[in-house]
């Protein structure tokens, strides 16, 4: 619903080697089967997920794929902002329950508190409510499409905005090509006859919120010294505080829990923002947040697939085709170039007899490096 990296974690150099011993007094070499790796190369064995990545990666494609539908059904029972609401309240629960079982702690400094309120505000609270406000008018198909606009924001932003990240020609054009696929999915030519503008603006509003959530966590999260689930979650427990507040000033409380809307929030939360960023955390964890963030290439797919299927809503011709488009010009937005490789050192001299010398890490030694809380808390937030 995309900060300083930390550097990865390289094995000391091996200590200065003392002279060879010559043939006559060398020591035999030690049997294979007895022969025990240095301290210094010992590391300690990381264990294993129970389930694969790539299964975990669909979980998290479906979860945040059928986000769209349950948002549609809990409307149906309740209004925007408590769905909102309840969603928040159930994923804040899950994270709450995480970070105590793994013994995180909450952020201490309040200039902290006070940058992830703004966080929880543009990546939680304000898009959360959008897209429940839009679904009251629009299809679910529709909402899921204008969430896979995110990254042509982002790189919209990034043109007018972000000097420090300057696109290249493909990427410019693959926000040319993605722009072009919302005008297929709208049916510009036909004079978007049949659209609910509000709607459609406020799911586009609404997706255009998270590359600013994501731009002002990379800006001012940078060396909180958090960890991300603990960022994560204490930025959902601010977003359920403002929801809190401001449900019962535009609401009145509900006369009945009705089973289907109910448990459609209740999984929402749960599911959409509890268990899907844990997920997600995991992800980016083993494989690297570009990896993870493919799955937002799968997201418009399965809400399409469950909105027709599970809801009866209509797909004309425009729309598969213009969400195809619009995937297309976000994949090129994400694109980068290759770096140039470096010109191979020049060959160091043979050292002197009997001179010590140093075992250099070779790039395979090193560990890859997780990303740092702000940006990986931006990525958890796209639920």
């Amino acid at each position: 619903m995309s900060a300083p990296r930390e550097p990865a974690a390289t094995p000391p150099a091996s200590p200065p080697s003392p002279p060879a011993p010559s043939a006559s007094t060398a020591p035999p070499p030690p049997p294979a089967a007895t022969a025990r790796a240095p301290l210094a190369d010992r590391r300690p064995s990381t264990p294993r997920p129970a389930l694969d990545w790539r299964v975990r990666f669909v979980a998290l494609s479906l979860i945040w794929g059928f986000s769209f539908l349950l948002i549609k059904v809990g409307t149906e029972g309740y209004a925007p902002f408590q769905v909102t609401f309840g969603r928040l309240l159930a994923g804040t629960a899950v994270l709450v329950a995480a970070m105590a079982m793994r013994r995180e702690r909450l952020p201490r400094s309040a200039r902290t508190w006070g940058h992830l309120t703004v966080a929880a505000l543009l990546l939680n609270a304000l898009p959360f409510s959008l897209f429940s406000y839009a679904e009251l008018t629009i299809p679910s198909t529709l909402a899921g499409i204008c969430n896979a606009t995110s990254p042509l924001w982002g790189m919209a932003l990034s043109v007018v905005a972000l000097s420090e990240d300057r696109p290249t020609r493909r990427r410019v054009a693959g926000l040319g090509v993605g722009f072009l696929g919302v005008l297929t999915v709208l049916g510009a030519w036909q004079g978007f006859s049949g659209l609910d503008l509000p709607g459609t603006g406020m799911a586009l509003l609404a997706s255009f919120c998270y590359p600013v959530g994501w731009i002002y966590v990379r800006r001012t999260l940078a060396g909180t010294g958090s960890s991300t689930l603990a960022l994560t979650g204490s930025q959902l427990l601010l977003g359920t505080a403002q929801l809190a507040v401001v449900t019962p000033l535009f609401t009145s409380a509900p006369t009945s829990f009705p089973v289907l809307p109910t448990l459609s929030v209740l999984a929402l939360g749960a599911l959409g923002t509890g268990l899907a960023v844990l997920l997600q955390y995991g992800l980016v964890q083993e494989v690297g947040p570009t990896t993870a963030q493919m799955v937002t290439y799968f997201i418009p797919v399965i809400a399409t697939a469950a909105g027709v299927a599970l809801l009866g809503e209509q797909l004309s011709w425009n729309t598969p085709v213009g969400a195809l488009i619009v995937l297309i010009g976000a994949a090129l937005t994400q694109s980068r170039a290759r770096p140039t490789p470096p010109p191979a050192p020049a060959p160091a001299p043979a050292p002197a007899e009997n001179t010590p010398t140093t075992h250099a890490a070779s790039p395979g030694d090193a560990h890859t490096a997780l990303p740092d809380p702000p940006e990986a808390a931006a990525c958890l937030s796209r639920s």
